[in-house]
């Protein structure tokens, strides 16, 4: 990914030098066992560890994979050339160079996985703060863009805090379902190598044996992991979308906040735009677009082909760093939203009265006017708001048939705002537990 979106710690994962430094480990901890087993001399597998200080040379490693056209004899070689040939003759016993390769990926992933979820705790304690902040601040809901019926701001920041508190959950499932290393050999039948070095091995780098491999650990769950990855940055976009509508002019009831010295547009100076909100939504994409190639890289010919390697060189980076990036700065973007609930209360007022036509039609219902007459009643008033800009209790008030089913007490009695609102305690209580 550019430096634009990126942040350090996830770059850092995904770096040449973090790699290689992976691939050590693997390596000497797989010595270690052999030694263990008695199938190398001990002396061999410790003197493997002189390297664990070793900065590897990425030039140097890019230089011998120009002549192997072999990138993990390239680090081999490498190795050798820090360790002594003699003494890292046994280096790689019995190994095949996926034991090392999706051994790291995974190692990876399950890091990546960790920064991810420091951003999504981010996320949710600024979304848990702006809904209780905002709890019974009270705005128009809002079905196919069009005035509904009222609820709170807080109701919404805490529809978004459930939706990523399930994502955070959906996380912790995929790190722990991609949280497996091999180290199998040749089409994974342990004929060179024996299970109980893939068991030291992962028990060192924190992972658990994939139960059965073949030449590579199966992609059904790199494909899980990048599918969650998926879903996560599509919620990531609903509540984009969501700030992005609350900041057009004709609604403003909510903004990104504005910084000191920003600019909004190079041509217009009064430009205030949702261009945080905007670029997320982008990252969105982004992050998605990873998670179909993950799915077809599922599908492997025999024991093992190369078809997913190009695949995942890219889209683990990707996938991962835009994330991370888009999760840090959602959580800004929330912890400063500008609300503004007198704009709320004014939209939902610009047709008068008209978001409890609901309420009255069940009223008249329970009078006993049948449903079909109880809402061409309702309707033919609600009309009226829309076209006329009338105050719809007042229209009901002058419509006998209407006055005569409910009595003036009752209708106004259905204007009540604390009618829409007399269960928010307990949808926070569902949400929140507290």
């Amino acid at each position: 990914m550019i430096p634009r979106y990126a942040r350090p710690d996830m770059v850092a994962i995904w770096s040449p030098e973090t790699k290689f430094k992976i691939w050590y480990e693997i390596e000497a901890h797989a010595c270690d066992a052999m030694a263990d087993l008695g199938v190398i001399p001990r002396e061999n597998a410790e003197a493997v560890w002189k390297a664990k200080d070793v900065e590897f040379d990425v030039a140097r490693i890019d230089e011998i994979e120009a002549v192997t056209k072999h990138d993990v004899i390239a680090f081999l070689t490498h190795l050798a050339e820090h360790v002594g040939s003699e003494e890292a003759r046994f280096v790689h016993q019995g190994m095949t160079s996926s034991d090392v390769l999706d051994t790291c990926l995974n190692v990876q992933l399950v890091r990546a996985a960790d920064l991810l979820l420091v951003g999504m705790d981010k996320v949710l304690a600024a979304l848990k703060k702006r809904a209780l902040e905002h709890k019974d601040t009270v705005r128009v809901g809002r079905s196919h863009g069009i005035h509904a019926e009222p609820t709170t701001m807080g109701l919404t920041f805490a529809r978004f805090y459930a939706e990523m508190d399930r994502n955070k959950n959906r996380l912790e499932k995929a790190r722990w379902e991609v949280a497996t290393g091999a180290i199998s050999g040749a089409v994974g039948t342990f004929a060179n190598i024996d299970p109980a070095v893939e068991e030291h091995v992962c028990e060192k780098l924190g992972l658990r044996p994939e139960p059965i491999s073949t030449q590579v650990i199966p992609r059904d769950r790199h494909a899980m992991f990048f599918a969650t990855l998926g879903v996560i940055a599509s919620s990531i976009e609903n509540i984009a979308v969501e700030i992005r509508h609350m900041q057009r002019t004709e609604v403003l009831e909510g903004a990104e906040f504005f910084s000191m010295g920003q600019k909004g547009s190079s041509a217009m100076p009064h430009k205030k735009n949702p261009v945080l909100t905007e670029n997320l939504t982008g990252l969105a994409r982004l992050v998605r677009m990873t998670v179909i190639p993950a799915m077809e890289n599922v599908a492997l010919w025999h024991e093992r082909d190369i078809s997913h390697s190009s695949v995942e060189r890219g889209i683990g980076p990707d996938a991962t760093v835009t994330l991370d990036f888009a999760l840090h700065r959602l959580a800004g973007v929330i912890d400063k939203m500008l609300v503004f609930p007198e704009n709320m209360l004014d939209n939902m007022n610009k047709f008068p009265g008209l978001v409890m036509s609901q309420r009255v039609l069940l009223a008249l219902t329970q009078a006993g006017v049948s449903r079909e007459d109880a809402y061409a009643m309702v309707q033919r008033n609600a009309l009226k708001v829309w076209e006329e800009r009338l105050d719809f209790r007042e229209l009901l008030l002058g419509d006998e048939a209407v006055v005569e089913a409910l009595g003036v007490d009752a209708i106004n009695e259905k204007f009540d705002m604390g009618y829409h609102t007399k269960h928010v305690d307990t949808i926070f209580k569902r949400v929140f537990g507290e």
